[in-house]
């Protein structure tokens, strides 16, 4: 599925078509793990080029899509693709790379020193200046009004992003944990690319995401700090993924209690089964009632599947693990 537009979408509406693939094609870049990377310089040729184009929208309030990869995260954004005043984007990594080279944790497109926290001090006026040039064309030419991004490692660098856009609204989305490690797992064995030299799967080149993970985060979490060096050697990717859900996981609750008015947790199996859930999404983001919102909602939105009832984790996480489940409202 190109973009990922399916033929739901196309029927529902031109207009929402043409500016996923203007997204896809012109603004997100292909990260290690997908084809056509060929684009990728033509992508960063044309942010360069954004600077000279004259008919730059407001960005007012973007909307950003926190939390944890192959937690529902891309259903939430591309169903908000379906609302009118929305443009969406998908990962756009290239762009933040783009704003902060040293972002980079999958080593997409640079092998910097990269940073999973970053923070307001890590902005400066131009920087600013780039962000907003680059996504208010992207609303110009997409015939939008608000830009959602869904790029859900932005849960570590909340103050970043507010530093650039302060009237920003972030939803922390979260899924059953052990439902999303099965999927991390089945990603990382579907998706993985090996080659003599580098193997690039989910965690990053060669590990590079793993490492650090555990260097930058999981080596200062209370919980999970104590055991750092036997959590570095995990190998399975269910067990690592566990780890990134917890840390993740506990991040995104501490910027919802801490900012109630700019962070909204939604979860997942909410979201997909009720309407009244959707309606709160839309009302936390000051979006407007939608038909085709709701149509496309109601057409591609399933009950979740449960992977597996159980998971075995490794002693040194399996009560961490438990307890955020169970502040997350899961058995």
């Amino acid at each position: 599925m190109v973009a990922q537009v399916d033929s739901n979408f196309v029927k529902l509406s031109c207009k929402k078509t043409y500016a996923r693939f203007l997204s896809y094609l012109f603004i997100e870049g292909r990260p290690l793990t997908t084809r056509g990377r060929w684009i990728n310089p033509l992508v960063f040729f044309l942010y360069r080029l954004h600077r000279y184009l004259p008919f730059s929208r407001q960005v007012k309030a973007p909307i950003f899509i926190l939390g944890i990869g192959r937690s529902g995260t891309t259903i939430l954004g591309v169903t908000l693709a379906m609302h009118d005043a929305v443009g969406f984007l998908n990962e756009p990594k290239a762009l933040w790379s783009y704003l902060y080279p040293e972002e980079d944790i999958i080593g997409n497109y640079n092998l910097n020193d990269a940073r999973y926290r970053l923070s307001a001090t890590d902005t400066n006026p131009e920087m600013i200046r780039k962000a907003h040039r680059i996504l208010g064309n992207y609303l110009t030419l997409s015939r939008s009004h608000r830009v959602v991004d869904k790029y859900p490692d932005l849960v570590f660098r909340f103050d970043f992003v507010r530093a650039i856009f302060p009237d920003a609204k972030f939803l922390f989305l979260h899924r059953n944990g052990i439902d999303t490690c099965f999927s991390i797992k089945t990603w990382s064995h579907r998706m993985g690319v090996k080659t003599v030299e580098e193997c690039h799967d989910w965690w990053g080149v060669n590990d590079r995401k793993w490492r650090l993970l555990c260097d930058q985060i999981v080596a200062t979490d209370l919980a999970l700090g104590p055991y750092i060096e036997k959590i570095r050697l995990f190998s399975a990717h269910e067990h690592r993924a566990a780890v990134e859900w917890i840390v993740t996981m506990k991040e995104g609750m501490r910027l919802a209690n801490e900012y109630p008015d700019n962070v909204l947790p939604v979860k997942y199996e909410n979201y997909t089964a009720s309407l009244n859930a959707r309606k709160k999404v839309l009302n936390f983001c000051e979006l407007p009632p939608d038909k085709k919102y709701d149509e496309y909602c109601s057409k591609v939105l399933k009950k979740p599947v449960e992977m597996e009832s159980k998971i075995a984790l490794p002693e040194e996480i399996e009560v961490e693990f438990i307890r955020v489940m169970s502040m997350l409202g899961y058995e």
